[in-house]
């Protein structure tokens, strides 16, 4: 039997590293963990914070939240909300906003959260287990095109309506699907595997990101992340699947660049409000000694405009 893996913080020092800069001022600042998980990006960030320093932090997940209890430091504080919830920090009074998109380790392997195809477990896959829906409660009842819907955009499979046809299928002849077993079985009838890749991947991520509106939360924490940052202050998300990195990368992409109002040729453009600073992926060293940050990609923004 595979033993749970203990969970190791993707990028952790270059993360910290591009959220203070090497300003020595920087120590001072007050910063963000929009995702503290289990606690490794917040620790050291405040282990570099002078003590003036203050690091305020978000998670959805009551385990995260009782991790964050053992910190036992009047610099810190955490909010049980997800990071889409930045957007309630004052105006320009942070310096660094992180936001690291990733599903933890301990969430994958324990089995009663529904997150893996690995573990015979109840087909939850929620986040913050004390509200919402679960992904088995919503499987009950969609629509063969909604399950299609959901499966195709936030999994990329191609074979999302075969998938979608077999769920309900099930449910009508034998009742709604209860555990992550169950499902996984049912999709790798329809989906063979391909590069070694369990057929049930795509379709259990998918599940995932609708289920916590992963990537309607991303993109308000991002909009939100303009006017919570102050000018100087750095952005650094650390996506895992295109999905992802294309909304940051697009959002990144928009707000580095002057905007002219074509109905007034003359005018002076809006500044941009961001500059692009870099894109970095996990060293080899990293991925061999953690196989699961082979996929991560970090970009960094500085904020240039003093907001509205």
């Amino acid at each position: 039997m595979n033993q749970p893996l203990q969970h190791i913080t993707v990028l952790l020092n270059e993360a910290v590293d591009a959220l203070l800069g090497n300003d020595p001022s920087a120590a001072h600042g007050t910063y963000v963990d929009g995702t503290f998980g289990r606690g490794g990006h917040s620790r050291l960030i405040l282990s570099r914070l002078s003590p003036q320093g203050r690091l305020i932090a978000f998670d959805k997940d009551p385990l995260a939240i009782a991790e964050a209890g053992r910190i036992q430091d009047t610099r810190f504080s955490i909010r049980h909300q997800g990071f889409r919830n930045i957007s309630e920090l004052p105006d320009a009074s942070a310096d660094g906003i992180l936001m690291d998109l990733g599903v933890s380790s301990p969430q994958i392997d324990q089995a009663d959260r529904g997150f893996s195809f690995r573990f015979d477990g109840p087909l939850d896959m929620r986040m913050d287990t004390t509200r919402g829906q679960s992904v088995a409660e919503w499987l009950a009842d969609a629509e063969v095109q909604q399950i299609t819907d959901v499966i195709r955009d936030y999994g990329e499979e191609r074979l999302a309506y075969p998938v979608a046809k077999a769920i309900v299928a099930h449910r009508e002849a034998h009742g709604p699907l209860q555990t992550t077993t169950e499902l996984a079985q049912l999709v790798g009838k329809v989906v063979k595997s391909r590069d070694g890749q369990n057929p049930a991947t795509r379709t259990f991520q998918a599940l995932r990101i609708f289920i916590n509106a992963e990537l309607v939360e991303l993109e308000e924490a991002l909009v939100a992340s303009l006017r919570v940052l102050k000018p100087g202050g750095r952005l650094a998300v650390i996506s895992f699947h295109s999905l992802e990195d294309r909304i940051v990368k697009q959002f990144i992409a928009e707000h580095s660049k002057e905007v002219y109002d074509r109905r007034t040729p003359f005018a002076e453009p809006k500044p941009m409000r961001l500059k692009a600073l870099e894109r970095i992926k996990p060293s080899k060293a990293e991925v061999d000694a953690n196989p699961r940050s082979r996929s991560a990609v970090m970009r960094v923004a500085e904020r240039t405009e003093v907001p509205a």
